[in-house]
C-alpha cells in the first residue's frame, strides 16, 4: 500500500485517535499537575522568564507583542492572559513613556514562586516519564509533532484564506 493511499475508513479512524489522544493528554493527564494556574497560564509565565533572560538590555521586561509572537497567541488572547495573571499576583504589567511603544509585563515575587513550583512538579513527573519512555523517543516524538503542527497550521490557513489545494489532497480508495 502506498504511504499517501488513504481511505475514508483510515482517515476517520486516525483522526478520532488523534483527537482522544490530544484530549486526553491536554484535559485529563497534564491538567492534574497545575495547581492554580492553566496550562497556558504557566506557558505565558514560563516563556515570560525565558525572554527576560535572554534580552538583558530588557531588564526583565517582556512586551506584549514579542509575548503573543512566541506563544503564538494574539494580542487580544495575551492581553487577557496577562490580565488574569496579573490580577492574581503574578506579574507586574507597566508600559515605557506613555506607553505608546508597548507594555511590558515582568515576573511578581509571587508569579517566580508559582513558576517554580509548577516548574518542579512538572519534571518531578516527566522527568520519569522521559526516562521510562526515553529521550530519544521523546525527541522523535516531538519532532514528529511539530511537523504535524506545521501541516495543520497550514491547513487551517488555508481553510481561512479560502484557498485549498485539491492536489496535496490524500488519494482515497
Amino acid at each position: 500500500m502506498e504511504e499517501n493511499k488513504v481511505t475514508t475508513e483510515d482517515i476517520v479512524e486516525l483522526t478520532n485517535e488523534l483527537t482522544f489522544r490530544r484530549h486526553r493528554f491536554n484535559q485529563e493527564d497534564v491538567a492534574t499537575f497545575f495547581h492554580n494556574v492553566s496550562i497556558r497560564d504557566y506557558l505565558g509565565l514560563s516563556t515570560i522568564r525565558r525572554i527576560g533572560r535572554e534580552n538583558s538590555i530588557y531588564e526583565g521586561k517582556t512586551y506584549l507583542k514579542e509575548l503573543a509572537e512566541r506563544m503564538q497567541i494574539s494580542i487580544h488572547q495575551t492581553s487577557k492572559m496577562v490580565q488574569s495573571l496579573t490580577r492574581r499576583g503574578f506579574l507586574i504589567w507597566s508600559h515605557d513613556g506613555d506607553g505608546s511603544d508597548g507594555t511590558y509585563v515582568m515576573l511578581s515575587e509571587e508569579g517566580t514562586r508559582k513558576l517554580d513550583e509548577q516548574k518542579n512538579a512538572l519534571e518531578n513527573f516527566y522527568g520519569t516519564v522521559i526516562r521510562k519512555f526515553g529521550k530519544e523517543n521523546m525527541i522523535e516524538l516531538l519532532q514528529l509533532m511539530k511537523q504535524l503542527d506545521t501541516v495543520i497550521s497550514g491547513e487551517i490557513e488555508s481553510i481561512e484564506e479560502g484557498v485549498h489545494d485539491e492536489q496535496d489532497q490524500p488519494e482515497l480508495s
